[in-house]
């Protein structure tokens, strides 16, 4: 929501506009589910005290949506542009199949959603196949094995669609190697900071963001061999986690280092053997 509140107040000049902008925004461009009754309760709350709107948290189970708003506009589609999603991961395909779901019922727009990264190499297959067919992969992002630290371990991946647009064999997909965020993270329980900032997280993260949507030319901290454009197959569905290839063609450069190396090792040799010899003569 902060993005959506940033952008307005930098297009909207008359304070008026933007405050009732503003309040449109909090009242009828959100929408979050919550299928248990207590966390939603709290999603509630934790809205109104922070002054962020909550007229369309609902309580109920994200696969039976039906798409509609939830107050003051009943009956009508919300129509959703941007979609986040952090899904339980026993879900089917990892949690895949509610991203399937959201993005069935978007008509346009962007989405992103972080899961265990074998969502996309083998166990949501069928699924993602399916997602393809309305939507295209425009990135994945490998993120810290620790992203999680203190409640899980698993390998994540966020994956970056375009809605709306079937993806086509020959869309390139940007492929991001994210393991170092420029975060440090501790599991101490009685620290009061276990995410520290040591090598400008911030910057690292605005570097994805623009690497997703400009491209290579905004590489930054990340080294080249972290960032990669490729090609999946629309139907195979289990392609989603590519790394830069490794050129094994050997070159003339590394030939001669090579021979370089070995005629030190020769030549370290014979003055080794020709010093044991002079000592054996009594020199």
């Amino acid at each position: 929501m902060n993005e959506m509140l940033d952008d307005a107040q930098n297009n909207i000049s008359s304070p008026e506009e933007l405050s009732i902008k503003s309040a449109q925004i909090k009242a009828e461009q959100l929408l979050g589910l919550e299928v248990l009754s207590n966390i939603y309760m709290l999603a509630v709350l934790n809205m109104i005290m922070m002054g962020d709107g909550s007229s369309n948290i609902l309580n109920g189970d994200s696969l039976a949506f039906d798409g509609k708003y939830g107050y003051g506009k009943e009956g009508q589609d919300f129509p959703a542009t941007a979609f986040v999603l952090n899904p339980p991961y026993s879900a089917e395909g990892n949690g895949m199949i509610f991203v399937q779901k959201a993005l069935s019922m978007m008509k346009t727009g962007y989405a992103a959603v972080i899961v265990q990264n074998s969502a996309g190499s083998g166990k949501a297959a069928d699924i993602n196949k399916k997602i393809l067919q309305h939507s295209s992969l425009l990135a994945s992002i490998k993120m810290p094995l620790d992203l999680f630290i203190g409640k899980s371990s698993v390998q994540t991946n966020i994956y970056v669609f375009r809605v709306g647009e079937a993806h086509h064999k020959d869309e390139v997909v940007k492929f991001i190697d994210f393991s170092n965020d420029g975060y440090t993270r501790t599991n101490r329980k009685k620290a009061s900071n276990n995410l520290k900032d040591t090598d400008n997280a911030i910057g690292r993260y605005q570097e994805v963001a623009d690497l997703v949507r400009f491209g290579k030319s905004k590489l930054n901290f990340l080294m080249e061999e972290k960032y990669y454009e490729g090609t999946i197959d629309p139907n195979n569905g289990a392609d989603w986690n590519q790394s830069a290839p490794i050129d094994t063609v050997p070159k003339l450069d590394d030939f001669k280092k090579t021979v370089a190396d070995y005629l030190a090792w020769e030549v370290a040799n014979l003055l080794k053997h020709s010093g044991q010899e002079d000592d054996s003569l009594g020199k």
